[in-house]
């Protein structure tokens, strides 16, 4: 579609609320949205996590949909609905919230006059005994349709992209396994779909006649197996994979196999084990009559995924992504993908303006806040093994840009008052990234700092768990100190740090 039909049909289309902005694929339709002209708002149970990764012209308002009363402000003068909610990762009864949240949104949706609700569902057979997610998946889709307002329900299977939950799986069995024991459930058929088709499936429904708003089952060109797709991750990545099966592996005991070897938390690897042991595939080809879309098959999705990863992973706020609802935690040593993360937060009572300014300094003459002797250490062993070391120091000791180099890091992404993403430059088995983030207001500030490092190897793996005693008083003291530097700043306000 031509620029100036785009901006038409965008202002035609009215105020969109997007929900599950802060999701896997909430969060790659927003900028699509976005870049498309059309007017979002999001909702968010905590809007200020999700500030500063939207468009100034984004709306993020609070709310939340297990409580109805939050929700008549949010969906105010809203033409489009996006509903991109469930509760796959949350404890409890997840089919109760999953209920409950579609009634509140359903009602909020029919007072607020809202024309249409485009929604995400799972493929699945209803006339089979479907898993408790599949289920509750398919249930929301009925508690929004009986809003009287327009639905369109697209029910997709695995999808396939860097950062996917799926994909992610894939990846870690793939990589970490050479040999495998494969249950009964990697046999089952799906038909997995690229992020970018249904991307695009979610964008040319708002364009779709109301007539038109059915349920739609979405898919990519093939049908595979997840030990298909597993040899498909295999040879694009030039790995040799053998599995074994054996005829009994409980989704239970699956889980927790998969908690062991994988980024996936036990209580969601079994959910999705229960959803896979179904077969998942699209029976009614509707979409690719109605949709003007020609979906990609499994190899050139993994391929894209594949090298679509850096560059995702380059976008993505790291501190923004650990966060969950409820106080920030630390993370320290847990591995989300193949990359390991060390993150750590302190809250200090001055705006980010004055928090970020020992951020901005840090390295060079200023140093590193705590430990100075141990990173020093750390540049002569580097310079020994021909790496840069030390020397190289900072250009200025106030100001930073993007490309400058700080000691052996070398500045990546920078965001005055705000982010400070450093890559290293050191010898080292893998990669390694330190990011800084201030979030805050007027009075107080939180900051996020957040260590990855993506290693390489058994080598890599041994490396990051030599030095991690280290890190818990080199990376603790830097945070507790960066804090203090910045109360020094302005010694005007009486002050308080506390840190988790």
């Amino acid at each position: 579609m031509p620029e100036s039909e785009s901006l038409v049909a965008a202002a035609e289309t009215g105020l969109i609320l997007l929900t599950g902005a802060t999701g896997y694929v909430g969060g790659r339709l927003l900028p699509v949205l976005e870049q498309s002209g059309y007017r979002v708002r999001c909702l968010a149970r905590r809007p200020e996590i999700l500030q500063p990764k939207v468009a100034a012209s984004t709306e993020v308002v609070a709310g939340d949909v297990l409580e109805r009363e939050t929700l008549d402000a949010v969906l105010k003068g809203v033409k489009v609905a996006y509903y991109l909610i469930h509760s796959m990762g949350v404890k409890g009864s997840f089919e109760e919230n999953d209920r409950l949240a579609a009634r509140n949104f359903a009602e909020a949706a029919r007072v607020a006059g809202v024309e249409r609700i485009i929604y995400l569902g799972g493929l699945g057979d209803e006339h089979e005994e479907l898993s408790p997610h599949l289920r509750s998946r398919q249930e929301v889709g009925e508690i929004l349709r009986e809003s009287d307002v327009p639905v369109l329900e697209f029910r997709a299977s695995i999808v396939i992209g860097s950062g996917s939950l799926s994909f992610e799986m894939i990846r870690s069995l793939v990589e970490r396994l050479p040999i495998m024991i494969t249950p009964k459930w990697v046999m089952r058929n799906a038909q997995p779909i690229a992020i970018e088709d249904l991307i695009g499936y979610l964008t040319a429904a708002m364009n779709l006649p109301l007539s038109d708003y059915h349920v739609y089952e979405i898919g990519g060109a093939d049908q595979d197996s997840y030990a298909d797709i597993m040899r498909v991750y295999a040879k694009c990545r030039n790995l040799r994979i053998r599995m074994i099966p054996v005829p009994v592996l409980t989704p239970y005991l699956s889980s927790l196999w998969l908690g062991l070897v994988t980024p996936l938390y036990a209580r969601i690897g079994r959910k999705l084990i229960e959803s896979i042991v179904h077969s998942t595939v699209v029976r009614d080809d509707a979409a690719l009559n109605v949709f003007d879309i020609q979906p990609m098959g499994i190899e050139q999705a993994i391929r894209r995924a594949l090298a679509n990863e850096d560059k995702a992973f380059a976008e993505t706020r790291w501190s923004d992504a650990l966060s969950s609802s409820g106080a920030l935690p630390t993370w320290v040593g847990v591995r989300f993908g193949t990359r390991l993360v060390d993150s750590r937060t302190t809250q200090v009572a001055r705006p980010p303006s004055i928090a970020f300014q020992p951020i901005q300094r840090i390295g060079g003459d200023t140093g590193w806040y705590a430990c100075n002797w141990l990173w020093h250490l750390r540049g002569f062993m580097d310079l020994l093994v021909g790496g840069v070391g030390m020397r190289r120091g900072r250009l200025h000791a106030e100001h930073l840009r993007v490309g400058d180099t700080v000691d052996f890091w070398r500045v990546e992404a920078y965001e005055p008052e705000h982010r400070l993403r450093l890559v290293a430059e050191m010898k080292l088995p893998g990669r390694a990234w330190l990011e800084f983030q201030v979030t805050g207001n007027d009075q107080s500030s939180t900051i996020t700092q957040t260590a990855i490092y993506d290693p390489i190897g058994l080598l890599g793996r041994l490396y990051w768990y030599a030095v991690c005693p280290l890190h818990h008083f080199v990376f603790s003291g830097m945070l507790r100190n960066i804090a203090k530097a910045a109360l020094q700043v302005d010694e005007q306000t009486p002050t308080t740090i506390s840190q988790k």
